[in-house]
Order: C-alpha cells, then sequence, then structure tokens
C-alpha cells in the first residue's frame, strides 16, 4: 500500500507534536520511525491508523484520500499501540473473534488463521485462558494475532521490539512482516533500538521535535549526514539542538 503524508500537523494545546510533515511511501517496505523520546514517533502512527485527527494536512492511501470513518479503508489497515488494547476478561480467542469479526472475517477463516498464527507465536496452549492470567508479552501477542489474521496492507506498530515479547515471537513478527511486504503491503514501525532497524528496515524516517529530519534508505540517510551509524547520527542531532 502506497502512503502519501502532505504537510500533516498536530498539536496538544500550545505544544506542536507533528510539524508539516510530508512523506511518500510507495509501499512493499518495511519502514521504521526513529526519534528521541517526544520526537512524535507515536503522534505520527496513531494519525495515520485515524486514532487521532490531525490539525491539518492531508493522508493518501494508494491514491485514496484516507476518511477516518470510510469502513472499508480502515478494515485495510490494523494499529497496535505499544501496549496492546485487550479486555483482560476475555480469553486470547475470545478477544481474537471480537477484534476480527470487526474486520468482516468469516467465522471459519478467523479460526483457522488464528489458530495458525497462535501456534507459530507459541501461544496456543494459553488460548483459553483469560487475558488478565497472561504475561507483558504474552498479552502483546495475544493483541497481535488477530490484527495479522485479518490480513492487513498497511501494518502500524508502536515499539514492536520493547513488547517483552521472546525470542519466538519476535522471530515469528518479522517473518510475516516480510511476508506481508513481499506482497505489496506496508509496515511501519517506531523504535528507539538502533541494532533493530541496522537489519530491519527497508526505509528510514528520523523524526526530531516534529519535524522530519531524513528519510530514506538507511545507507543513503547515513552518507548524506555525513555519519557512520545511526548512533552517530543521533549524537549530532543532539549537538545541533543543544
Amino acid at each position: 500500500m502506497r502512503v502519501e503524508i502532505h504537510e500533516l500537523s498536530k498539536s496538544f494545546r500550545s505544544h506542536q507534536v507533528l510539524d508539516s510533515i510530508s512523506l511518500d511511501l510507495p509501499g512493499g517496505e518495511i519502514v521504521a520511525v526513529l526519534g528521541p523520546n517526544g520526537a512524535g514517533k507515536t503522534t505520527l502512527l496513531r494519525c495515520l491508523g485515524g486514532v487521532l485527527l490531525p490539525d491539518q494536512g492531508e493522508l493518501r492511501y494508494d491514491g485514496q484520500p484516507f476518511l477516518r470513518d470510510a469502513l472499508a479503508m480502515r478494515r485495510r489497515m490494523a494499529f497496535l499501540p505499544d501496549a496492546a488494547p485487550v479486555d483482560a476478561g476475555m480469553s486470547v480467542l475470545e478477544h481474537a473473534g471480537l477484534v476480527l469479526r470487526l474486520y468482516d472475517v468469516s467465522q471459519r477463516l478467523a479460526v483457522e488463521r488464528t489458530l495458525e498464527l497462535l501456534d507459530r507465536f507459541d501461544l496456543l496452549t494459553s488460548a483459553p485462558l483469560p487475558l488478565a492470567t497472561l504475561s507483558r508479552g504474552q498479552s502483546y501477542k495475544a493483541g497481535l494475532i488477530p490484527l495479522m489474521a485479518a490480513a492487513p496492507e498497511l501494518f502500524l506498530l508502536d515499539e514492536p521490539f520493547a513488547s517483552g515479547m521472546d525470542p519466538t515471537g519476535l522471530v515469528a513478527l518479522k517473518d510475516f512482516l516480510r511476508e506481508l511486504v513481499s506482497g505489496g503491503g506496508t509496515v511501519i514501525y517506531t523504535t528507539q533500538i538502533m541494532d533493530v532497524v541496522e537489519r530491519f528496515a527497508d526505509r528510514v524516517i528520523v523524526l526530531h521535535k516534529g519535524r522530519v529530519v531524513a528519510a530514506d534508505k538507511r545507507e543513503t540517510i547515513l552518507a548524506e549526514r555525513g555519519s557512520e551509524d545511526l548512533d552517530a547520527l543521533f549524537r549530532s542531532l543532539r549537538e545541533e539542538t543543544a
């Protein structure tokens, strides 16, 4: 899915969180959004997912303007915040069923996909358990799995690699996201973990104080900024704004 962002801005009271952001993401890529605390990473994802209404600017998905009440378009995307929103009283399977009904996935397909993903994420034995009994990493898996089963074309994830998931879950997530982009989908995730970006991103967006300071292939960004690696890039950003 192609994602076009034009002059997107968002403020909370007098604090400008996003400042005239414009990006054109062609689709079929894993995009990492980097930035220090308060850079606007989560706010950007929330605007892209329709959770927040920007103050100004336009979003287009596959060339079509994004309208928050356009159900068909919203069913083509998924957004998972850093703390997966789940009802602690529901079981893992009940939660998955509820989410997939919202995506209008047939019951047969919902069960088939959910069981396959539960097994893939080593959560199958926990399927009948209340979400309240799960660990933090297991809860994140429980929030992630039904969104994956919905087969989104645009997947937005806030800090997925700091979610508490075990190595099995992290490997399964990376494999799934690679499969998604190989079919033309787009993945946009936020992180502050440089090592993850070095190994798992086709394109990098660097946010600083609500503005895009770099957006390109990792190697291109480093060459243009004269930095040896992403750590050096962030050190230079701190010095520029000190």
